[in-house]
């Protein structure tokens, strides 16, 4: 959509209440992982990037927490329990709405992760003329209609059929007042029938290979496949100077200087948290954790290291190993080392076996020659979690 006009405002209902038992395991679908992030963050960020405000999540009774943490948390999020069928899921959602009063809404399924913003795109479009439009595809294959003997009673014409898809569009008024108006069965197939049994015109656009319903176990496995492994660097410095406490690798180390930051300075953790960062895509220590931000004042770095590492197993991956380099003339670090890597392995999980700490020096070149800072260079090892 590079280049496009701006897509007109709406609002966004992703249904994501269900158990997904025909997955496997205890984990509901939708928070389960796909391609290194949970299944539900995948189109929860596309509907944010395409400007969806505001968007409701339905979930299941109890798992809001869950749910936030699967959807990654964005600012304004808003989770509403889900109801007995998936069409009192979504009427949940769209009475959550009432008080927004938005003109267009989205209502896409939870389980279709790979929302291509072309399709976003095409169903508001269509809504300029139509109360509602949802994306399909042809369907391909020959179709026969069955007997309850599993024998064929006769054909269907393909040419005059559709496959449905993800999300669905309406005008917001239309669709919550047919949802309200709803005399059919308990449940109905999807939301495009609630408006048409209601006399809305629904129309249809191209939809999208990509919008396949994550329904099996085998739909999953793609991510065991896809980057089993990332690799991360991390590089930080800090001025040294008088009256400032000297923390490293979380350890409070004796010395005549100490670094100057707005949290505690510990340059080595703050290498270390950078890597992590850096292997998921998720910017730096500074996007997290602004130095402008007084919260952060003189906060230990051991919980920016350990929010770095949340994030990673939320995007599907775990620490494997660490190797980090500190570059100082003073302190001596040989001595701390064990110490030092005891602290990285209790804020990491990892056994201290896979943290390596070590000390160089640059032969009284630069800065750190010079005893002006400290640097630190962090280099992580990241492997999809199983």
């Amino acid at each position: 959509m590079t280049g496009s006009p701006p897509l007109p405002t709406f609002a966004a209902v992703v249904v994501a209440a269900g158990k997904g038992l025909r997955v496997g395991g205890d984990t509901p679908k939708q928070f389960r992982n796909f391609r290194a992030k949970p299944v539900l963050r995948h189109s929860v960020q596309t509907l944010i990037e395409a400007g969806c405000d505001p968007l409701l999540i339905v979930v299941p009774e109890g798992l809001h927490d869950e749910a936030r943490d699967a959807a990654g948390g964005p600012d304004g999020l808003i989770t509403v329990n889900g109801g007995a069928t998936r069409q009192g899921s979504v009427r949940a959602g769209l009475d959550a709405l009432a008080e927004f009063a938005p003109e267009r809404v989205l209502i896409h399924d939870a389980a279709r992760p790979d929302l291509p913003p072309a399709v976003i795109e095409r169903l508001l479009t269509a809504l300029e003329t139509h109360p509602g439009a949802i994306p399909t595809l042809p369907v391909v294959d020959s179709l026969a209609v069955a007997s309850e003997e599993d024998t064929m009673t006769g054909a269907a014409k393909r040419e005059t059929l559709r496959r449905v898809q993800t999300p669905q569009a309406f005008r917001y008024k239309n669709i919550v007042e047919a949802h309200r108006a709803w005399e059919g069965e308990p449940d109905a197939g999807d939301d495009a029938q609630v408006l048409a049994a209601a006399g809305g015109r629904v129309a249809l656009v191209q939809g999208d290979e990509r919008l396949k319903k994550i329904t099996f176990a085998e739909d999953l496995m793609d991510q065991a496949t896809t980057e089993p492994v990332r690799i991360g660097q991390g590089y930080d410095v800090h001025r040294l100077e008088e009256g400032e406490e000297l923390w490293l690798c979380g350890i409070k180390l004796d010395h005549t200087h100490g670094l100057a930051g707005h949290s505690d300075a510990d340059v080595a953790l703050h290498a270390i948290t950078d890597a992590v960062l850096g292997a998921i895509g998720q910017g730096d220590i500074g996007t997290h954790f602004p130095p402008s931000d007084p919260e952060w004042k003189g906060a230990r770095s051991g919980q920016f290291l350990q929010h770095a590492v949340l994030l990673a197993q939320q995007a599907g991956y775990t620490l494997g190993n660490i190797d980090l380099t500190i570059i100082c003339e003073a302190p001596k670090i040989g001595p701390h080392r064990p110490a030092m890597r005891a602290e990285i392995a209790r804020l990491t999980g990892l056994d201290s076996g896979a943290v390596s700490v070590k000390a160089t020096t640059t032969e009284r070149l630069g800065f750190t020659g010079r005893g002006e800072g400290i640097a630190a260079q962090a280099i992580v090892l990241l492997t999809a979690l199983s």
